[in-house]
């Protein structure tokens, strides 16, 4: 009973958002109306009662789109189309928003600085795409008595990323490993967000360009000139 009353909550829960953001038909609670029709005429403040029968009469439903105003506005729609488009936009609206992910740039106490400057660029370009880093510096052997060297290291990565980065989460010793937490800033995700330039093809270049860059040619008639002086 318990398993089953659990997956009829769950069910519940995931058809829940739309039908709970607008009220209709005999969900409206309001005694009056503000009463807009299908084409979007304003038909003014009438009964309930009546705007659900003229709703009824033209085969469409009543929805509350404003409950806030005095009296709530309402509108004559077709509720099962209005479901299907609303369905559509929220999922078209998932598929362009990226979900960020959790980069894992791995260092060790001994990198160089070289390596350094790599594993920064590496991260830049996960911070500048939405993602979140987590710089991991792992101590081996006798290592682990030196934690201060891994410190300085993420301390530093995180002065070199912080015109694209915040800090989520200090340095933070996990068993033999010291981690470092950097999320995109507000910048990094402006940036993300600016359309890129498309790259353009070269042109050809105008022929008045192109007749300035052109060797000149003799007028006519000049070689023969040349020839009768000769």
């Amino acid at each position: 009973m318990v398993v089953r009353f659990s997956v009829v909550l769950w069910l519940y829960r995931r058809s829940a958002p739309i039908r709970d953001r607008f009220r209709v038909n005999n969900r409206i609670r309001a005694p009056q109306v503000r009463l807009i029709d299908e084409n979007g005429a304003q038909l003014g403040i009438v009964q309930l009662r009546e705007a659900l029968t003229l709703a009824e009469q033209r085969g469409l439903d009543l929805m509350e789109v404003a409950p806030n105003a005095v009296p709530p506005v309402c509108r004559i729609v077709d509720y099962g189309k209005f479901r299907y488009e609303q369905t559509k936009k929220d999922r078209e609206a998932r598929k362009n928003q990226k979900q960020a992910e959790l980069k894992e740039v791995r260092l060790k106490p001994k990198t160089d600085d070289h390596d350094l400057e790599v594993k920064a660029k590496q991260a830049r370009k996960f911070l500048l795409g939405g993602d979140k880093v987590k710089f991991t510096v792992r101590f081996r052997g006798r290592e682990i008595f030196h934690p201060d060297i891994g410190r300085e290291m993420l301390e530093q990565m995180a002065e070199d990323l912080r015109d694209v980065a915040i800090v989520e989460q200090r340095p933070l010793m996990e068993g033999r490993a010291l981690s470092l937490l950097l999320a995109p800033n507000t910048k990094a995700k402006q940036q993300r967000e600016r359309p890129q330039p498309q790259p353009q093809r070269a042109e050809q270049a105008p022929a008045a360009q192109r007749a300035e860059q052109a060797p000149a040619e003799p007028a006519d008639g000049a070689d023969e000139d040349e020839d009768e002086e000769e």
